[in-house]
């Protein structure tokens, strides 16, 4: 029906209200916080229409954040009645101060389970390590020669690209990253120590003295999310922002999990600014459906491979999978000064991430979308012939990405992508 005619004179009607995106999971996703629930409003409201909006909903505020990416305030509640989640989001739905409501979804570190550790002893006053391992015969240290690291670093070494690791805790005074450490962020305010698997990742992308991670030139800014192997939408959404806001050109994400409207959202805002996002495809099996972000729009997802070029055998396959890199008992930093032997998409993730940084060094004003290609263009065909669910584009080769490229002088800050 059409609107009532407005009187002469009278003051415009406002314009009708957008509806709020509720995300209600289906029955069988249940990957989130039993009570809590992660709310999004305009930036202008007030305290007293927060605290209204919350005492209506009966959920109690733990977090309220402005994100810059979105000029809107994300707040992180708990139930406070044992209401299941969906049904305290389904109350939602006509709530006019709401622009977005969800679960506070649950993510997972992608690895198979830490190998025995690898003593290595250091010299005094924070030298270069020495070795007490023959670590260049080491079967556990093929990733280089396969991405032909040795190669590209000829040509460029990351040199200052800021690389942000979302992940568990990084030990950044690891005697193989603590050079390369720019900046961090407790997005818990954790009193965990250093994981094993956040340590591994920065060294993989970054690793410099002992161990060869695939930009050893390249800057980390070591984002905590994880408790342990398992992290939440509000955190890692406040790593993303944290991520943009320090000029980082590429972002790490390690993990997989379920469709996340809210942190899908910023991911596609930090791409449209010129960020290279990179995560694991997952290792949850071949007849997995798609996990995300790797499978968001924008994000380059990584499969792995191990020594003899085959695919891991828990690796996600999809359309979705941009590209392979070793991933398959790599070693690689541990906390304490150690090294690990680790498994996962999430490991191949990391040296993607630092190739990507190579590829930046080497032409600083060079978009993501085109960094992506760069990547798949030069990977060395496995698998079936061409682009395909298991390999994605194939095997990354470092060298000749940067090959292919002609060196460029301008400064290492991000270009934007037009949509």
């Amino acid at each position: 029906p059409r609107p009532p005619p407005r009187r002469p004179g009278a003051p415009p009607a406002p314009p009708p209200a957008t509806p709020a995106r509720i995300t209600i999971p289906p029955a069988n996703e249940n990957r989130f916080a039993a009570d809590e629930l992660v709310l999004e409003i305009a930036n202008d409201q007030s305290p007293q229409a927060i605290g209204s909006l919350t005492a209506r909903h009966q959920v109690a505020v733990l977090e309220s954040i402005e994100f810059t990416l979105t000029n809107t305030i994300f707040i992180r509640t708990r139930i406070a009645d044992g209401r299941p989640v969906r049904t305290v989001l389904a109350g939602m739905s006509a709530e006019p101060l709401l622009r977005s409501a969800q679960p506070n979804f649950a993510y997972e570190l992608v690895q198979q389970q830490d190998h025995a550790n690898v003593p290595v002893s250091f010299e005094a006053q924070g030298g270069p390590p020495t070795a007490t391992l023959p670590l260049s015969t080491d079967p556990a240290r093929y990733a280089a020669a396969k991405m032909r690291l040795p190669e590209a670093h000829g040509l460029a070494r990351g040199n200052n690209v800021l690389v942000a690791v979302i992940d568990s805790g990084i030990d950044i005074a690891h005697p193989d990253l603590r050079d390369g450490i720019a900046g961090n962020l407790d997005a818990l305010n954790s009193p965990e120590g250093p994981h094993a698997h956040g340590t591994a990742i920065a060294g993989a992308v970054a690793s410099r003295y002992q161990f060869m991670g695939a930009a050893p030139g390249a800057r980390i800014l070591a984002i905590r999310a994880f408790a342990g192997t398992v992290g939440f939408s509000f955190a890692i959404m406040k790593g993303i922002e944290y991520a943009v806001a320090q000029q980082a050109r590429i972002i790490n994400m390690s993990f997989a999990g379920p469709a996340d409207p809210a942190a899908n959202g910023l991911l596609a805002m930090a791409h449209d600014k010129g960020l290279v996002l990179i995560a694991a495809s997952g290792n949850f099996g071949p007849k997995s459906p798609p996990q995300y972000p790797g499978a968001a729009p924008h994000v380059i997802a990584v499969s792995a491979t191990d020594a003899s070029d085959k695919l891991y055998f828990a690796a996600n396959r999809g359309r979705h999978v941009s590209i392979s890199a070793p991933g398959v008992e790599v070693r690689l930093p541990a906390p304490n000064g150690l090294y690990q032997t680790h498994s996962g998409t999430s490991f191949a993730t990391g040296y993607v991430s630092g190739v990507a940084a190579l590829v930046i060094e080497r032409n600083p004003g060079i978009a993501a979308d085109e960094v992506k290609r760069v990547l798949e263009a030069t990977a060395k065909d496995l698998g079936p012939r061409g682009k395909d669910d298991q390999f994605g584009a194939g095997r990354i080769d470092a060298y000749q990405a940067v090959v292919t490229l002609e060196p460029q002088a301008t400064a290492a800050s991000p270009t934007s992508n037009s949509k």
